[in-house]
């Protein structure tokens, strides 16, 4: 019998910290599934998720981001339709211009009212998780 794990990943979730409220950054996919999404992918062999999440957000949003805090792990099993991921998500900030680079097509920068309704993934729960703990403190419990 294989042993078969999930694929680990990291998801970034990015403050400006240079600009008022704090908007964070969602990137336009151009690979499939499409649509919007938190900056992120896989974790490498011999790679931290924290080392995955920093190389992501620059390889995705050209900026270096300084991570806050791990805010939640995601990992249900149809959370991503090409296999069964783990996603890490961290919060983090940086400041400056993002700029679209290789997976991200597009980059949009949001604030809590603007967020797309229908995001790639999980990503719609995971930023509803995010808001409810930016502004009320509140931490998702599963």
């Amino acid at each position: 019998m294989t042993h078969r794990n999930p694929a680990p990943t990291v998801d970034i979730i990015i403050e400006l910290s240079d600009r008022l409220e704090r908007p964070i950054i969602l990137i336009e996919r151009k690979n499939t599934p499409f649509g919007w999404a938190i900056p992120g992918g896989f974790i490498d062999y011999g790679e931290s998720a924290e080392t995955a999440a920093i190389r992501e957000a620059k390889e995705e949003v050209s900026l270096d981001v300084e991570l806050v805090e791990q805010f939640q792990v995601y990992s249900e099993p149809n959370r991503d339709p090409r296999q069964h991921t783990l996603a890490i998500v961290f919060i983090a900030k940086a400041t400056g211009q993002p700029q679209a680079a290789d997976d991200a097509k597009n980059i949009g920068i949001f604030h809590s009212g603007e967020i797309p309704t229908s995001l790639c993934f999980d990503h719609d729960r995971i930023m509803k998780d995010y808001w409810r703990y930016r502004h009320y403190g509140i931490r998702p419990h599963y």
